[in-house]
C-alpha cells in the first residue's frame, strides 16, 4: 500500500479511537524501498503529522531490526531513537527464536528515548512449547523492563481455550497489559480473542474488515459488534466513523484485486494452518516465490514440506526471519524434486 493510499484516510482513523495503529517496521519497511521506490521514513513522518490523537505502533524484529540479519548494539540504539524522533510511539520487539538477549538492547534504548517497549512472544506448538514456557519468558521480559506484553500468534494458531489459559496464568505473575495478537488464517482467531478477553487480556490486533481475516487479523467491525451486551464493549470506539474507514477500504480491496497486488488466496481461511504453522506473510511469500518459478499448483506439496523442515531445525516459531529460512527450504526442496534436480 502507498503512502498516498494511507493519508486521505488517516485523519478519520485517528477518530475512531484506537488504543493504537500500527503503521511502520516489519515488511512495510523493506517494501518501500524494494517496492514502491518510496522513502519509509518520510512515510512515517507524513502519518505522524496525520495522526494527532492516536498513538502509533511498529513491530522491531529485536537486533534484527528490519532486516534479516544481527545489527550492532550502536546501530540498534540509533535506530530506535531515530523510530522515536519520527514518530513511534510504541514498540513491538520480538525475537524469533524467543531468546531475550536478543531484545535487550531494543528494549533499553525505546525507555532510554521516551517509548513504549512491548516484548512479544512468538507463539508456536510443538513439544517442547507449552504454558509455563511463555509464563517463564514473560516473567523474563517484565523483569527487563517491558511496559507490556504481547502474545504474537503470527500464524493464527492459538486455539481458544489455550489462549484463555495462557492469558489467566499470566495474569497471576504480569503486572503488565497483555495484549493479543493473531491472525484469522486457521479461521479460529476471532473465538481466540473472546477466551482471551474473557480471560483478562487487555488489548486485541484487528484489522478493517476489507483487509481483515484470511491470513490479516480479524476483522475490528465483527469483533466489536461481538462484544456489545458485554462489560467488555469498547465504549470510546467511534463506529459510525469506522464504517466509514471501512467504505475507503473497500474500494481499495477492488483496486488492489484488479491491479494483481491482492492474491485472493491470502484471503481465504486454510485450516490446514494449524498443521502447517505457516504466518500469513510467509504464505504470501511461498504464493510470490511459487508464481515465479510457475509453480503454483505445487502449494499444498511445499506446505506439507514445512513440518518436516521445522523438526529439523528443532522447532523454532515460524516468524520473520526463521519462517522465510524453513519456507525457502521447503519451496527449494519441492522444486528440486519437481524440476528433476
Amino acid at each position: 500500500m502507498t503512502t498516498s493510499d494511507m493519508i486521505p484516510i488517516a485523519e478519520k482513523l485517528d477518530k475512531v479511537g484506537f488504543h493504537a495503529i500500527e503503521v511502520w517496521g516489519g515488511a512495510t519497511f523493506d517494501s518501500c524501498l524494494r517496492y514502491l521506490n518510496e522513502d519509509p521514513w518520510e512515510r512515517l513522518r507524513s502519518l505522524r503529522k496525520a495522526f494527532k490523537n492516536t498513538k502509533l505502533q511498529m513491530l522491531l524484529r529485536g537486533q534484527n531490526l528490519l532486516g534479516y540479519k544481527h545489527y550492532p548494539d550502536d546501530v540498534v540504539e540509533e535506530f530506535v531513537k531515530k523510530s522515536i524522533k519520527n514518530g513511534i510511539d510504541i514498540i513491538r520487539i520480538f525475537d524469533a527464536l524467543n531468546d531475550v538477549r536478543n531484545l535487550k538492547t531494543a528494549i533499553e534504548a525505546t525507555k532510554k528515548y521516551g517509548g513504549h517497549a512491548q516484548g512479544a512472544m512468538s507463539y508456536t506448538v510443538s513439544p517442547v512449547h507449552n504454558t509455563k514456557y511463555y509464563v517463564d519468558l514473560a516473567v523474563e521480559m517484565q523483569n527487563m523492563g517491558v511496559d507490556s506484553i504481547c502474545i504474537k500468534d503470527m500464524s493464527g494458531i492459538l486455539l481458544p481455550y489455550a489462549a484463555e489459559e495462557l492469558v489467566r496464568e499470566l495474569k497471576k505473575v504480569i503486572d503488565l497489559p497483555i495484549e493479543v495478537h493473531s491472525h484469522f488464517t486457521s479461521g479460529v482467531a476471532n473465538q481466540t480473542y473472546l477466551k482471551a478477553i474473557e480471560a483478562g487480556a487487555d488489548i486485541i490486533d484487528t484489522a478493517i474488515s476489507p483487509l481483515g481475516n484470511g491470513t490479516s487479523q480479524p476483522a475490528t467491525e465483527p469483533m466489536i459488534a461481538s462484544l456489545q451486551g458485554s462489560p467488555y464493549y469498547p465504549d470510546d470506539i467511534n463506529m459510525d466513523i469506522l464504517m466509514e474507514v471501512s467504505e475507503y477500504f473497500k474500494e481499495l480491496r477492488q483496486k488492489y484485486q484488479e491491479q494483481g497486488l491482492l492474491d485472493p488466496k491470502v484471503l481465504d481461511v486454510e485450516v490446514n494452518t494449524l498443521i502447517y504453522q505457516v504466518p500469513g506473510g510467509m504464505l504470501s511469500n511461498l504464493v510470490s516465490q511459487l508464481k515465479s518459478q510457475n509453480a503454483e499448483d505445487r502449494f499444498q506439496e511445499v506446505l506439507s514440506e514445512v513440518p518436516r523442515v521445522r523438526e529439523d531445525l528443532g522447532y523454532p516459531p515460524l516468524v520473520t526471519p526463521l519462517s522465510q529460512m524453513v519456507g525457502t527450504q521447503a519451496a527449494a526442496g519441492m522444486l528440486l524434486n519437481y524440476f528433476g534436480g
